[in-house]
């Protein structure tokens, strides 16, 4: 009875313990959003800051137009959702992406913006040249923590073949 009682009972025991440990991570629906973004939009509209840059982002007006806008609008479409856009400079929109005032902004953003440790990014979903003959990859800030709405944004990119 000796080693081998034990051998078998402690693997018993490891085996349950894995076993528990499998069903409590599977009851766990992953990601998430801590503040619910991805379910406010699909129950509202997508917030959407808008920041002037020439070919991403044009505004005229209440006339919005550029790729960047038509990608949203294509988006809010996907979540069964309407946009609702506010214009204003980076800065202004990345404190109202902090504060929960904005659900994304878009803007002709690049991969290199300083913004990093304030919110969240999607993976650069679009290569361009800028002014000075740069390469550029381009990404869409969102809220940060909001990784279910992050992952709904990665996956409708690249679902249009929108990722680097």
């Amino acid at each position: 009875m000796g080693s081998t009682y034990f051998s078998r009972a402690y693997a018993a025991v490891i085996g349950v313990g894995c076993a528990l440990m499998l069903a409590v991570c599977g009851c766990a629906q992953l990601p998430v959003d801590p503040e619910g973004t991805l379910e406010g939009v699909r129950a509202h509209t997508l917030r959407v800051g808008l920041s002037p840059n020439p070919d991403f982002v044009n505004i005229q007006g209440s006339d919005y137009s550029g790729s960047e806008v038509s990608l949203v609008r294509d988006f809010a479409e996907h979540l069964e959702t309407e946009p609702e856009f506010v214009v204003a400079g980076e800065e202004t929109l990345v404190k109202q992406l902090e504060t929960g005032q904005l659900d994304l902004v878009v803007g002709g953003i690049s991969s290199k913006t300083p913004w990093t440790d304030q919110v969240g990014l999607t993976r650069a979903y679009r290569e361009t040249v800028d002014a000075l003959g740069e390469d550029v990859k381009l990404v869409i800030l969102v809220r940060p923590g909001e990784n279910a709405f992050l992952s709904e944004l990665e996956y409708f990119l690249d679902q249009r073949g929108h990722t680097t």
